[in-house]
Formats: structure tokens, C-alpha cells, sequence
């Protein structure tokens, strides 16, 4: 059983496929290996687009010793023992460690003498972006890189490469299905090749779509996927977009990401940006929280999907939260205002109950006038505003 992701592991910087921004020629990663100069530096990005064969090369080009670890099961005394065996060597050890996010605080402790000492190159790897997770001193002392998705271009050399190597034949739509279905995951179309081989050398669609029935997708979990997936959905009903929101719903939804939290990011929406142009969004998304954490997916969709339509064809203002964003900055800056007596509880002298003047009556609320609200001429919210102009006209 051939295992292409091994066999096929580049040996230097022009035999990786994409990544071209950090393994071509002059790129500022391959010119910074070279001249054995690169410093402790950090990987993200999606699954299966190289981190650990990009780390891999590092140490080839710079002839360092590389030791592997992942961050979930790193043990504090496996790395010292490294510190200690090259603690006076003049040559320094390449340590990698995967799923760097998840070091503990003590793990990152003791990483940072070495790191400071320069006795030792540090190498991380994520799928998340591992700067929001790690201390400020590791992220003073090291570099980070960002790698993306493999271009379907370069998923077809890497595939040609696998079919070489095992003496596969695939038909030319069955090579479209097997890179277009991978997702930019290079690991993920290695890996259906290989299983499908062990089937049969000459490949057909109909085994692949056996194997994997749909195309696969970065999961919302993923940090970055799970943020700039619900910045679309928000951004695109914002925009009154529907198809564009009941896409990246979908997404969402496919992706793994929970009935709730997509729920919850809806009722902030509909008071964010609908807000008192029509107050009925609230109620709704109010009621879509608590009808999908009680019946759950798959149904769950339809609930959702009703109320991002509703959202998106409902008129937009975002009065309230500028309003509240203004007031909470002027409190902020020293805008602390003496309560008038007749408003206080123990006092009331000199209050005006506005029911006794039919509902309102012109009276001071602040002992200065201080303005956060400005009401917008769209939709119930120009109702308000008229009203309001209305009874102070009298």
C-alpha cells in the first residue's frame, strides 16, 4: 500500500507544490533558510497545504538535526532532554511541534530561554492562527507565516506526481472530480488517491464518489474559517443579500458550526443593524434561539434559513448601536453628570409624572444636554422619530 503523503514529501524548496510566496525562488522564507538565517517562526493555515513539509525542508536546507512533537501530547521532559543534548553542541536542533496553539502556558515557560538563547530553532504549526494564543514573549521572538489553500493548478501537478509514482490512470473527468472535491487539502487528495488505487489502477469518477460523495470543505471550527464564515453571513444580510447569506448559512452549517451560535450572532444582528426599523426582528430571532436549541438539525436549517430571509429583506439602522457606542465613550471620558434631584429615588421633589400631562411633558433629564440618539427616516424607526418631533412641537 503506497502512502503518497510520505513518498512524495519534497526533499527542498522546488519540490514543493503552492506556498509559492514562501518556497520560490526569492521568496523571503526560502532566501532567510538559505542563508541560514531564519529565525523561530510559526505556520497557519488550512489543513493539508504543506506546514510540516515546509518545516521539513527548513531542516534540510539548514542542516539541522529535526525532532517532531505535537503540542496535545508534548511532554515537558522530552524537551529538555533535547535542550540538554545540544546544550554545548555547536550545531542547533530544528524542534517542530504541531497544533502549537494548544501549548499550555508552562510548555511556552519553558520554551523561552531557548528561544532567547538561540540554542535551538523553534518551528510551530496550526490550522488557527497561533498568535492569539500565544504569550507575548514567544510572539516578540518569532516570525509567522500564513499559508492558504493549494490552487487546483498545483493540485493537478501534485496528482500527476502520484499517478507517476503508482502507475495510476484516471480519465480527465475524474481527475477534475479528485482536486476539485479535495478543497485545496493536498493530504486529502493524496490520501482518496491512495485508497482508491488499492481498488483498482485505473481509477474511475464513480469509485472516487464511493469513497468520498461530497466535496469537501474547511470546517467553521477552524478559527479563521469559523470568523470570516459568520463576518459574511452578518456582512451579507447587512447588505440585504439573500442568496449570498443563505449561502454562507450553509456553509456554516456544513461546516460544523452549532444551531446556537449561529442562532445568537442573528439576535445581535437584528439589534445592531435593524434594530428600531423594525423591532418584530428581535422578537423573531429571539423566537429562531430558543425554537433551534430545543429541536436541534437537521431541522434546526429551516428555522434559520426563515429568519436570515427575514432579516435580509427587513430595513436596516443601526441607531441603537451607535447610540449606546456613544454614550458608553462619553461616560468613558469623564462625562459623569450629578443625577437632577427630582429623578432621584429618596428625592422625586419637583418630578413630573408625564401621565398626569397626557403622556409627556417637557422637563430636564440631565443637568446638561448630552445627544447619543439620532433616529433614522427608515422604516418603524421613522415612526418613532416623527412621534417624538411631534410631542416636543407642542
Amino acid at each position: 500500500m503506497a502512502d503518497f503523503t510520505q513518498l512524495l514529501r519534497p526533499k527542498n524548496f522546488d519540490e514543493l507544490v503552492g506556498q509559492e510566496h514562501l518556497s520560490a525562488q526569492g521568496a523571503p522564507l526560502r532566501t532567510l533558510c538559505e542563508n541560514f538565517s531564519l529565525g523561530h517562526s510559526f505556520f497557519y493555515g488550512p489543513a493539508g497545504t504543506g506546514k510540516t513539509s515546509i518545516a521539513r525542508v527548513i531542516a534540510k536546507v539548514m542542516d539541522l538535526p529535526f525532532y517532531e512533537f505535537n503540542a496535545t501530547s508534548l511532554k515537558i521532559d522530552q524537551l529538555r532532554k533535547i535542550f540538554e543534548q545540544y546544550k554545548n553542541a555547536l550545531q542547533k536542533p530544528l524542534i517542530f511541534i504541531d497544533e502549537v496553539h494548544r501549548l499550555a502556558k508552562n510548555q511556552q515557560e519553558v520554551l523561552l530561554p531557548v528561544m532567547e538563547n538561540n540554542s535551538v530553532l523553534i518551528i510551530g504549526a496550526s490550522t488557527e492562527n497561533p498568535f492569539f494564543s500565544l504569550t507575548s514573549a514567544i510572539r516578540s521572538r518569532s516570525m509567522l507565516f500564513e499559508l492558504k489553500h493549494i490552487s487546483n493548478t498545483a493540485l493537478h501537478i501534485l496528482m500527476s506526481r502520484a499517478c507517476d509514482l503508482g502507475k495510476i490512470s484516471l480519465d480527465t473527468q475524474t481527475q477534475e472530480y479528485l482536486v476539485a472535491s479535495s478543497g485545496g487539502d493536498g493530504r486529502a487528495m493524496l490520501k482518496l488517491l491512495e485508497f482508491a488505487s488499492n481498488l483498482d489502477k485505473t481509477i474511475t469518477i464513480e469509485v472516487l464518489k464511493s469513497l468520498r460523495p461530497n466535496a469537501l470543505q474547511t470546517g467553521s471550527s477552524e478559527a479563521g474559517v469559523h470568523y470570516d464564515l459568520i463576518s459574511a453571513l452578518i456582512k451579507s444580510v447587512r447588505g440585504s443579500d439573500g442568496d449570498a447569506a443563505i449561502y454562507y448559512l450553509a456553509r456554516l452549517i456544513e461546516g460544523g458550526e452549532s444551531a446556537d451560535f449561529i442562532a445568537r450572532r442573528l439576535v445581535i444582528l437584528a439589534s445592531e443593524d435593524i434594530g428600531n426599523a423594525n423591532p418584530q426582528a428581535m422578537t423573531l430571532t429571539a423566537s429562531c434561539l430558543t425554537s433551534v436549541s430545543k429541536i436541534g438539525f437537521p431541522e434546526a436549517r429551516i428555522i434559520l434559513a426563515q429568519a436570515v430571509i427575514y432579516l435580509c429583506g427587513s430595513p436596516k439602522s443601526n441607531a441603537a448601536y451607535l447610540a449606546i457606542n456613544a454614550a458608553l465613550e462619553s461616560v468613558r471620558s469623564g462625562d459623569i453628570l450629578d443625577i437632577p434631584p427630582a429623578l432621584q429615588q429618596n428625592d422625586g421633589k419637583g418630578y413630573l409624572y408625564p401621565h398626569d400631562y397626557g403622556g409627556y411633558v417637557k422637563q430636564d433629564y440631565l443637568i446638561k444636554p448630552l445627544k447619543f440618539v439620532a433616529l433614522k427616516d427608515i422604516g418603524y424607526e421613522k415612526k418613532m422619530k416623527d412621534w417624538l418631533q411631534s410631542i416636543k412641537d407642542v
